[in-house]
């Protein structure tokens, strides 16, 4: 989920979107891992993101 939003989306746009350091300083997929593994309010906000851009994605196909 984490490499398809960090392929998708960006690193940069992770960080605005979700405002974690994981996510604006020095960010990698291990790190972030890590992180969201302890975390699970981050986690949460990850997961809701993706769902997010999964829709966004599937409502963009339908248009076109």
């Amino acid at each position: 989920m984490l490499t398809e939003l960090v392929e998708q989306c960006g690193w940069e746009r992770l960080g605005r979107e979700i405002d974690i350091r994981c996510f604006t300083h020095d960010p990698s997929i291990t790190s972030s891992l890590k992180f969201l593994r302890r975390t699970p309010w981050a986690r949460e906000k990850v997961e809701s993101f993706y769902l997010f851009i999964q829709r966004e994605n599937a409502r963009n196909d339908k248009l076109g």
